[in-house]
């Protein structure tokens, strides 16, 4: 019995660590060249991440979780187009975030932008309760687009 629960307790901390290896990138253009080079999408996350309650539970609610992480390793790259108020971000990135905001017309965030492999919009998103179960599928659902 104890064997087990440290087994169960062993798996808890895996499914947790995936949950933070997370690579967030910042310039897309190496995120669509990866995103090519793998055959994944590109998911674009609009975020004032230190600021934005609705950004802060998506970040919480979906993010953050094992699931999302598992899937997210296999089937996206992730970018992070950040509008924060207090951490500090380098000349260069703020002026390549706010040429993506006008790119993609971002009017609110979080506003989740995806890209199929080929740099091709395939879709947009924002916040949806229920965690990263209706996330995925909506998700599956622009992937087969």
């Amino acid at each position: 019995m104890r064997k087990i629960a440290i087994g169960i307790l062993a798996c808890g901390a895996l499914l947790q660590a995936a949950a933070a290896e997370l690579n967030w990138l910042t310039d897309l253009p190496k995120a669509q060249a990866k995103a090519k080079e793998e055959n994944k999408l590109v998911l674009l996350d609009f975020t004032g991440s230190d600021w934005c309650g609705w950004c802060i539970k998506l970040d919480k609610e979906v993010f953050s979780k094992p699931e999302f992480a598992e899937y997210a390793s296999k089937n996206l790259v992730l970018v992070e187009v950040d509008f924060p108020r207090s951490k500090p971000q380098s000349s260069e990135l703020k002026k390549a975030n706010a040429a993506l905001q006008d790119k993609y017309k971002i009017e609110g965030y979080p506003t989740i932008i995806v890209l199929n492999s080929s740099g091709q919009k395939a879709g947009e998103l924002g916040y949806q309760p229920g965690g990263p179960k209706p996330f995925i599928a909506e998700l599956e659902r622009l992937k087969k687009k």
